[in-house]
């Protein structure tokens, strides 16, 4: 019977519908004023691909910061284990999952059933998230997309040493102005590796076990994905959604658990 995971994000809303335990439909909205609304368009939408209507589903599970916001949910489960959930379903050799996502970033120890072990995280700095890479891209006058592109051609990472998102702004202010300036690649390699390191970090705290996913928005930046493998020092797994992890294993877990 279908079921949908709804993830509601400080920017992003996702969802994602299994039928039959495959995925039928899914989509991602930016994120409305008003949570409720935003999760229904989002939903309505992957239905529409789906071929289905909201009376078809015997189950919603809602996640992400704004899940208790969506009254039409069955229930609501964190973004932890809905993450724990969605990468086992999609590589579940993962066992060292990093989601990076536009405001906060997580490293989540994954079991083979699944189920989180242990997990670590921050939301007190946005240096290692995906706002933190938007005012970069403000900074650079480079839309956000080339970024990742750009870094590739780096020779070498300019140093971005702060974990303090204004002091490393004006870090890279200071290359830019440089005289002469800094290559443009090599403070945008700079900027990915200040938040690699900042996010490898945390992850080193909790042990880091192959194999290692990336997911969260941030994911598709393919220079910044470069850099956390260069700093885990092995190859990453980044699902070809990777904004729609959590939506998946939410959906997931409506499957698992039915009408309980």
């Amino acid at each position: 019977m279908p079921v949908a995971g709804i993830d509601v994000g400080s920017q992003t809303t996702k969802v994602v519908i299994l039928g039959d335990g495959q995925v039928v439909g899914q989509s991602i909205i930016v994120s409305a004023e008003e949570t409720e609304i935003g999760a229904r368009k989002a939903l309505d939408e992957a239905l529409k691909q789906a071929g289905l209507a909201f009376i078809d589903l015997t189950s919603i599970v809602a996640t992400g910061a704004g899940r208790k916001d969506v009254s039409f949910a069955t229930r609501q489960k964190t973004s932890l284990s809905c993450l724990a959930k969605g990468i086992n379903r999609l590589a579940p050799s993962v066992r060292t999952l990093i989601d990076v996502g536009a405001e906060t970033s997580t490293v989540i120890r994954v079991n083979e059933k699944g189920g989180v072990d242990d997990s670590i995280g921050h939301d007190r700095c946005a240096s290692g998230t995906g706002v933190f890479l938007e005012s970069m891209a403000k900074l650079m006058q480079m839309p956000l997309p080339e970024m990742g592109q750009e870094s590739l051609k780096a020779q070498k990472r300019a140093e971005v040493s702060s974990m303090c998102a204004i002091f490393a702004e004006q870090e890279v202010i200071s290359h830019v102005h440089r005289v002469p300036p800094t290559p443009k690649a090599d403070i945008i390699a700079g900027i990915h590796g200040s938040m690699a390191v900042r996010i490898v970090g945390l992850a080193k705290r909790i042990g880091i076990k192959p194999e290692v996913a990336l997911c969260g928005g941030v994911a598709r930046n393919v220079g910044f994905a470069k850099v956390v493998e260069e700093e885990v020092k092995q190859k990453v797994v980044i699902p070809e959604y990777p904004q729609l992890v959590a939506a998946l294993g939410a959906a997931r877990i409506a499957q698992e658990e039915g009408g309980k």
